[in-house]
């Protein structure tokens, strides 16, 4: 199927964790919550910068992409005000047919961020063809499909692990092999690593395993998440070939953690060319925003 375009370019960031935090009342605190607050003041603060964040998204604009892709963690304590400003971001950098979302688990804090949740971001993680808010959800640009995921549960305190779920990842698998037999090329969007060794443990996606079979059987052309505040890259198999698995850094990272520097991908789908190609572009040491990073990830289908 071709492209609208022949060059589809995607930018991908992840774990904005928009701040400063909005006014907390103590009944708001009764919950996993509490930990997440002491940890946002004891650090978050200082290593998200909303400035950095700021000039990140102005690079991202200036390189034009066809489509902005956000792999979750807008908010740091799953707050009602939180995304609000989560929405006010979004609108900032595109309309919602121009910009996808799919949650974090710190956008799913607790049981009671996800109705609200839904209310404020809901639009950004509709459905093409439904016009519903559900997972997993395809979003298409011409020849390129976006299959949104959630792997954003409640969890314990002092817990960061992500799940999809036997229901989300049958739907998933019978997407995948639909859009297969289309012919389009199937960028999977979640926030967790969905990889065996992705995360540490307490961080990680609880069903890994089962999604690594799931991708064996279907395939994907690319897989992008967030979660873990760093640039990386992982392979999985394929029915015909090796999957890659992208994670962006953290948007706003202040680079106080070594490893942990801003940055954003820019993902080049080239249908004349036939690949995809991962551009990283972050912050310089002599100043403003340029390419880190440039490697091309697959043969397009």
């Amino acid at each position: 199927m071709p492209f609208a375009v022949p060059l589809v370019r995607i930018a991908h960031f992840s774990d904005p964790h928009i701040g400063p935090l909005p006014a907390v009342k103590l009944r708001q605190l009764a919950s996993k919550r509490l930990t997440g607050y002491v940890n946002y003041r004891r650090t978050r603060v200082t290593t998200h910068d909303m400035g950095m964040l700021a000039a990140l998204l102005a690079d991202m604009a200036a390189q034009a992409p066809h489509h902005i892709c956000c792999t979750g963690d807008v908010a740091n304590i799953g707050l009602v005000a939180e995304f609000a400003a989560g929405a006010e971001l979004l609108r900032t950098i595109g309309t919602t047919d121009s910009v996808t979302f799919v949650p974090g688990n710190h956008d799913i804090y607790v049981r009671g961020s996800i109705a609200p949740l839904i209310h404020h971001l809901g639009p950004w993680m509709t459905d093409q063809a439904s016009g519903t808010t559900r997972f997993p959800f395809v979003r298409r640009l011409g020849g390129v499909a976006l299959v949104g995921l959630s792997s954003a549960v409640p969890t314990l305190p002092f817990m960061a692990s992500g799940t999809l779920g036997r229901s989300q990842r049958q739907a998933t698998e019978a997407l995948l092999a639909q859009l297969d037999r289309e012919g389009v090329i199937r960028v999977v969007l979640i926030h967790h690593p969905p990889h065996r060794g992705g995360a540490r443990p307490g961080r990680g996606l609880t069903d890994a395993a089962a999604f690594e079979a799931m991708v064996a059987r279907t395939g994907a052309e690319l897989v992008l998440h967030g979660h873990n505040h760093v640039a990386s890259l992982a392979w999985r198999s394929g029915p015909t070939g090796p999957v890659p698995i992208l994670g962006a850094p953290s948007a706003s990272a202040s680079g106080g953690t070594p490893g942990h520097d801003a940055g954003y991908y820019l993902i080049e789908i080239d249908d004349e060319a036939g690949t995809i190609t991962a551009v990283l572009r972050g912050p310089r040491p002599e100043g403003g925003f340029g390419e880190k990073s440039r490697q091309t990830l697959t043969a397009a289908a």
